[in-house]
């Protein structure tokens, strides 16, 4: 065989990995670049993660040691897809609430819990996160529930709304009552606003607008839109 049929067949047999059992938690991730925004292919009906771009999402997030299940494409009606999504497994960290999500959004999500999350509650608390608690990701939805508009990036699989936080001595550090509570809290939690602006592509929170009080709003739509 030629030494360039050789790597190709090499790489693609690497990439085909992803797709096996899943790996314990190690480390990786990384901020968010314009190569991880995804472009929502119109591929429902069609096998996932088919595209160059979503194999090297989940080849990268295999590498990251992230245990996740692929997810088949679906048409939920009504202009809402999860196309290339992932069901994550384990990120380090017990999550709630989640559901499908796109690979990009997944990747810097694990990335965020595991390298801004974990080592701001022993910095601020002293102590471990032992919950990260969610709103959710998938939502066949217009943008703030409404009637109108658009749809949510949530309609994709594209977003992720964190509620709150759990320590290892009891205390919930959640964005209602935590935003403006005790300093700790405060510089906790807008330390972590802070880390996801770099890592997604658009971050909402308390100081956005009523709608986002209680949560942070993560998604892969935007270009560094921080708020």
């Amino acid at each position: 065989m030629k030494p360039r049929i050789l790597i190709a067949a090499s790489a693609a047999f690497a990439l085909s990995a992803c797709f096996g059992a899943p790996e314990a938690m190690k480390n990786g991730g990384g901020k968010r670049t314009s190569a991880s925004k995804p472009s929502r292919p119109q591929a429902v009906g069609t096998p996932s993660f088919t595209s160059a771009e979503a194999q090297q999402c989940a080849f990268d997030l295999k590498q990251a040691g992230v245990r996740f299940t692929p997810l088949s494409n679906q048409d939920h009606g009504g202009g809402c897809t999860s196309i290339d999504s992932v069901k994550l497994l384990d990120v380090g960290v017990p999550v709630s609430g989640i559901g499908a999500m796109t690979c990009p959004l997944a990747k810097n999500f694990a990335a965020w819990a595991q390298y801004a999350v974990k080592p701001a509650a022993r910095k601020y608390f002293g102590t471990e996160v032992v919950k990260i608690e969610t709103y959710g990701t998938y939502s066949c939805r217009n943008i703030y529930g409404g009637r109108s508009g658009r749809l949510s990036q949530h309609a994709y699989s594209n977003a992720i709304d964190v509620s709150g936080f759990v320590l290892a001595d009891g205390r919930r550090i959640m964005l209602d009552g935590g935003w403006d509570g005790d300093k700790p809290s405060q510089d906790f939690l807008r330390a972590l606003h802070k880390s996801g602006c770099r890592r997604f592509g658009t971050v909402l929170g308390p100081d956005y607008n009523a709608a986002h009080y209680n949560h942070f709003h993560f998604d892969m739509s935007g270009n560094g839109y921080c708020r």
